[in-house]
């Protein structure tokens, strides 16, 4: 446990809602829900307006829907998401060395490491700072937490929130925490909660009092003793830099059951596509590929081949996990695919062999096939059948999915409010512009195509220089146990 505040904890508001807003000046104000719009999609984040309704991160879309009916409802847009995450994350390690990310949207921060604050009122001031900065370089607005260690720092920014600064002084923590739900702490989710509960230990206080001896009787050895120590206030987990991935996949739920087995096999293709993008683009190989299978009945399968070697070749990661799904029965129908890939490793080791047989393939196929084309063989002989085509609707939605980017030859840039019979309604807007004008389209229009996300902040301030030349903050007033800094 540190003597100063020096440790760091920033979460983004709302953060996927909130970059939504920034785009759509048509929705600054309104509830905003982001997530999975078919009937099995669950929600990614809501808007602090969409929250007053009761709709939060996790719940199933269905529910929302009905508990804030005029809300909009919209698509994940990563690629704008991570855009902004590489903005923020950028401005972090401009304090220290030590910056350790726990998603797009959250990371702690060393600050005695970066020599950017040694004591309270330094801690203060770079927090100031930072939520400053934050919000010149992206337009959104971030919550920071300041303690002598992660947990209190964690919870510090939650406490924060939104769009403000809390810093816990070093020796207040026991006072602070006491009162507090048992779930404040971390590694107690519902199940550890409820058996607390049951024992009669409802807050953290209760924890403390209960003694080290007692929560491991409740909870294990390992489990109890670390509780058992936060309970008490002490966390010495250091900020770690390099948060090493052990795999990279990625999944997809339908929203109705899948039952072709074509369209099944053709489903884990592409996500074996996608999972070897995000393999690349972090630079990774891996070695062993996993296939994940969630069928009608909620039952869930994982069936894993670990090739000879690490490879980031779409065409090995694609046949092995077309050969695990061979495995598989998917008689019911299939809920949720996944495919992912372990043992991760920054090089490539070249299957010589499977290169090989690729080419000589290759070089057998008959002069009226092109290489990589569809036969029925390819599906297990001459009477396979073609996949269900989608509908028209289907293949609608999947092109204009509702909030993502469009441009039109003659309306400029805009956005997808949604499509549906035969049609796609776009509201022309961008940034920095006022709310803009909606029009409807066929969706087979020549002239709206989709767009890449314009930049939230056309001219952002440079932050080059930042920390040395901010001026100092006249905020942040401090307390004797607490400092907090709100709207």
């Amino acid at each position: 446990m540190r003597a100063a505040a020096t440790i760091l904890h920033l979460d983004m508001d709302a953060f996927y809602a909130s970059a939504e807003q920034a785009a759509k000046p048509s929705l600054r104000g309104k509830p905003v829900v982001v997530g999975g719009l078919g009937p099995r999609g669950v929600v990614a984040t809501a808007s602090y307006e969409a929250r007053r309704f009761g709709v939060h991160s996790a719940m199933p879309m269905a529910q929302a829907r009905r508990l804030a009916p005029n809300a909009a409802y919209l698509v994940p847009r990563f690629t704008l998401y991570r855009t902004v995450s590489d903005q923020v994350m950028e401005l972090l390690g401009r304090l220290s060395p030590l910056v350790e990310p726990l998603s797009l949207d959250e990371a702690f921060v060393d600050l005695e490491a970066g020599g950017t604050a040694d004591d309270t009122a330094s801690a203060m001031e770079i927090g100031e700072q930072l939520r400053g900065a934050i919000q010149a370089v992206t337009g959104l607005s971030g919550s920071v937490g300041l303690a002598g260690s992660k947990m209190l720092a964690k919870i510090a920014s939650e406490e924060a929130k939104p769009n403000g600064i809390l810093l816990i002084e070093p020796g207040t923590e026991r006072a602070l925490l006491a009162p507090m739900p048992v779930r404040t702490l971390p590694g107690v989710g519902p199940a550890t909660a409820d058996h607390l509960r049951r024992a009669g230990m409802t807050t953290v206080n209760d924890l403390a009092e209960a003694g080290e001896a007692e929560l491991v009787r409740l909870l294990g050895k390992a489990h109890g003793s670390s509780l058992h120590r936060m309970a008490s206030g002490h966390d010495d987990r250091p900020v770690v830099a390099e948060r090493d991935a052990k795999s990279v996949s990625v999944e997809d739920t339908f929203d109705t059951d899948l039952h072709d087995r074509i369209r099944v096999r053709t489903e884990v293709e592409r996500l074996a596509d996608r999972c070897v993008h995000r393999l690349r683009a972090a630079g990774r190989s891996g070695r062993t590929v996993v296939l994940k299978v969630r069928r009608y009945d909620f039952s869930t399968l994982t069936r894993s081949e670990t090739l000879r070697g690490p490879t980031d070749d779409p065409s090995v990661v694609r046949e092995a996990a077309a050969r695990l799904l061979e495995a598989v029965d998917t008689t019911g129908g299939v809920r949720l695919l996944g495919v992912g890939v372990t043992g991760l490793a920054d090089f490539t080791q070249e299957d010589l062999f499977a290169q090989a047989a690729g080419e000589r393939m290759a070089a057998e196929l008959p002069d009226t096939v092109e290489p990589g084309a569809h036969t029925a063989a390819d599906d297990g002989g001459p009477e396979s059948e073609e996949p269900a085509p989608e509908s028209p609707e289907q293949l609608a939605a999947r092109r204009w999915p509702a909030g993502h980017d469009v441009r039109h030859d003659t309306h400029g840039h805009g956005w997808v409010q949604g499509s549906g019979v035969g049609r796609v309604t776009v509201r022309f807007e961008e940034p920095e512009s006022a709310p803009g004008r909606v029009r409807t389209f066929r969706i087979d229009d020549p002239e709206l195509q989709p767009a890449d996300p314009l930049p939230l902040v056309r001219n952002p301030v440079d932050y080059s220089s930042w920390p040395a030349s901010l001026p100092k903050s006249r905020s942040g007033a401090l307390s004797a146990g607490a400092a907090e800094s709100r709207p």
